[in-house]
């Protein structure tokens, strides 16, 4: 019975030093473990680190990248734009009309026709700006924004455009000749002529520019406006901002020859 006792003791002694020496092992193959993932997060944290320093100066190209092809499409990056058109060389359009009318090529003898007659209108169209004054009640011209357009229709579709202009204060003066403005013009002549008989607070009414009727409009934000009608299809405009009250926009006007602008288009 003692030498069963003394056995138990035994191989109850060696499992727990068995148990405990795997246990130790267990602890050990633990730690080392532990050690070698922290070695491997050591080294891969110092990498990006060290991508992230080296490339820090691509990264808002990579993100204007990523940006600019959000929505898939190309993003437009430069251009040399368009080149101002030179007007139509009158002889050769006139030419190329004749020649086109003697094959019976009616469509591109009408085509060359219009380009010819767009091309005069642009003439004419430079011609009286260099006619208007250079200066008007002390505004200085501002040339760069002069305009001459025509709709290449032919005759009565031309636009001329001249502003002058001081700090605040600007006219700019557009001439019309046009079949679609003459409506216009009766149409503002009947409202003017309507407000000014029924209003005692008149924001527009009829008034004269050397001699010739016009309408002088007032408003807040635009300020004045004065039209007058030369001819059947003419318009000139006078556009003032900053001006002081009518008196001055007319006396503005009166700089203007009207009877030159009148000539040049062929108005009666």
């Amino acid at each position: 019975m003692k030498n069963i006792l003394t056995m138990c003791c035994l191989a109850a002694a060696l499992c727990l030093s068995t148990q405990a020496n795997a246990q130790g092992l267990l602890k050990k193959l633990k730690d080392k473990a532990s050690k070698k993932a922290e070695d491997i997060l050591d080294k891969k944290t110092a990498t990006v680190v060290d991508q992230s320093t080296t490339n820090s100066g691509t990264g808002n190209e990579n993100s204007n990248t990523v940006s600019n092809s959000s929505t898939g499409k190309p993003v437009n990056k430069g251009g040399a734009g368009l080149t101002n058109t030179t007007p139509p060389d009158i002889s050769a359009q006139m030419n190329e009309a004749e020649t086109a009318h003697a094959s019976k090529n009616f469509s591109e003898a009408r085509y060359a026709i219009q380009q010819a007659l767009q091309g005069i209108e642009i003439q004419l169209g430079r011609s009286i700006l260099k006619a208007l004054p250079a200066s008007v009640n002390n505004l200085p011209v501002d040339t760069t924004q002069d305009k001459v357009m025509s709709s290449q229709w032919g005759w009565s579709n031309l636009t001329i455009q001249r502003s002058y202009r001081q700090e605040d204060k600007e006219l700019t003066i557009t001439i019309g000749n046009n079949t679609a403005y003459s409506g216009m013009v009766e149409m503002y002549f009947a409202n003017a002529a309507y407000i000014q008989a029924n209003s005692d607070n008149q924001n527009i009414k009829q008034v004269k520019v050397k001699g010739n009727k016009a309408i002088i409009q007032y408003d807040d934000r635009k300020g004045y406006t004065l039209i007058t009608q030369i001819g059947q299809t003419t318009l000139i405009v006078w556009d003032c901002i900053n001006f002081m009250n009518e008196q001055d926009v007319l006396n503005a006007a009166s700089t203007f020859d009207i009877d030159a602008i009148k000539k040049q288009l062929g108005e009666q």
